[in-house]
Formats: structure tokens, sequence, C-alpha cells
């Protein structure tokens, strides 16, 4: 569950969201926002998990890492933006994106793109608000 002060908008005029999101989050209030640079799948060490899947999980891990690091959670993302390098993996990065988030449902952008490395099959950036 999202905190008090952010609340979601998915008004019954848009076509509502198939894959777990908020078609708009509003901040009513916020004390502060937290700016999450794209988190690539790689590990500590600097490994890449092999698989979309586990690359997927990881770079899901790295923002809950940086989110923790700021005293925040997964609650607190108000906007997520994944960039993917093969559409065939939208059905799979959501149902990760699922498993991870739970039942909250940030504002969402998932975008076919080339990455910098062509061993990262994924990046998520993401904005949190408390």
């Amino acid at each position: 569950m999202p905190p008090a002060h952010i609340v979601s908008h998915n008004p019954a005029t848009v076509h509502p969201p198939a894959g777990g999101y908020s078609m708009g989050l509003e901040l009513t209030q916020h004390r502060r926002l937290l700016f999450i640079s794209g988190q690539v799948p790689e590990r500590a060490d600097g490994s890449v998990p092999e698989g979309f899947e586990a690359q997927c999980e990881q770079a899901w891990r790295n923002v809950r890492e940086v989110l923790a690091a700021a005293g925040l959670g997964v609650a607190h993302l108000v906007k997520v933006t994944t960039f993917l390098t093969d559409r065939s993996q939208v059905v799979a990065n959501r149902a990760i994106r699922r498993a991870m988030l739970g039942d909250h449902q940030p504002a969402l952008t998932v975008v076919v793109v080339e990455t910098v490395d062509s061993k990262w099959l994924l990046e998520i950036e993401a904005i949190a608000a408390e």
C-alpha cells in the first residue's frame, strides 16, 4: 500500500492499464524525492547473471538497495521506466516487476532499446517520493 500522500489516478475514460501500474500518481505532499539512475543487472562484484529472468531480478534488487540506502521501500516508487533489449521479454518483465512490487502500482513506462553493454538485457530507472 503506498503512503497516504501518493494517490493513484486511473480515469474510466482511459483504457485501463493491463500491466499492473497506475496511469498517474499524484504527490499531495512530499518531503523528499529520490531519482534512481538506471540500474543494470550487475551484482556488487560486477558479474552479470545469465538469462533475462535472473538479470531482471538483479536489476530490481539493485533498485531496492538504492531505495533502502535512502530509507525507502518499493511503496515509495512513483515512476518506473524499464528499458528492455528484446520485445519478447515484456511478459517475463511484467511478472518479475509484479513479484518485486507486490500490490504497489507506480506509474510505468517500458521501452525497447539497445543498452550500453550488450550483455545487459535491461535497465531500470525510477523515482521515489516520501
